[in-house]
């Protein structure tokens, strides 16, 4: 049985101290070009904390844990899935514990990214998840997937093998991430205060490459 852990309080500088979910390493597709190096998740404590959690050794069942969501106090900002995908193993979204995370996110702010491939039932899904106040964002691995995405209608992520806002080979424009920072300074603002990729209503969000695995995440985003 797959198990799911909510840190209530996030030591990551970029985020801010709010509220993030882990999901099991199942939980990820094999259609994301990551698995095989460039997750941020894969490298540094967070890793150590992934394997845990995707070898059952920590977390809560799913039901438990949509139960911590709907705890949260109204208003809250909270991001699923520092590392993981949404639920249903492989390439499958499971559109019933999705739909009953997003009860539970009623009246909170979350949002999260996924690499799930857009089957007409994963858009099902996802659709239905953006409509009801949990954002999805669809997660492109460089600009010119991102173009293909956006033409989904739904919110787009792309990551950006280079820091700075920039437009897509198709002319969409791309705003990088606010909080982003150079390497050894702090953030200018944390996910808490900015909650663009909250926002349906946008540019595309340009997420720099960073952490352990930059090199090689840099070299799928320059593809």
């Amino acid at each position: 049985m797959n198990l799911y852990h909510l840190t209530l309080r996030s030591s990551n500088s970029k985020t801010g101290a709010i509220p993030v979910s882990t999901s099991p390493r199942s939980t990820c597709p094999p259609e994301c070009p990551l698995q095989s190096g460039g997750c941020y998740g894969a490298g540094g404590p967070l890793a150590i904390h992934w394997r845990a959690v995707s070898t059952g050794r920590r977390g809560v069942a799913w039901s438990e844990f949509c139960g911590q969501i709907a705890a949260l106090p109204p208003g809250q900002a909270w991001r699923h899935n520092q590392a993981g995908d949404l639920p249903g193993n492989g390439s499958d979204i499971d559109a019933a514990k999705l739909a009953q995370l997003v009860a539970a996110n009623r009246g909170k702010l979350g949002w999260t990214y996924t690499h799930k491939p857009p089957s007409s039932a994963n858009l099902a899904a996802i659709r239905a998840a953006c409509a009801d106040g949990f954002t999805v964002n669809l997660s492109a691995n460089n600009l010119a997937h991102a173009d293909k995405l956006a033409e989904l209608g739904l919110p787009v992520a792309v990551v950006l093998a280079e820091p700075g806002s920039t437009t897509t080979p198709g002319g969409r424009r791309v705003v990088q991430c606010p909080g982003y920072s150079p390497p050894g300074t702090p953030p200018p603002t944390t996910c808490s205060e900015c909650l663009l990729c909250y926002r349906q209503q946008r540019a595309i969000v340009g997420l720099p490459v960073h952490g352990s695995s930059a090199k090689q995440a840099a070299t799928i985003a320059a593809a």
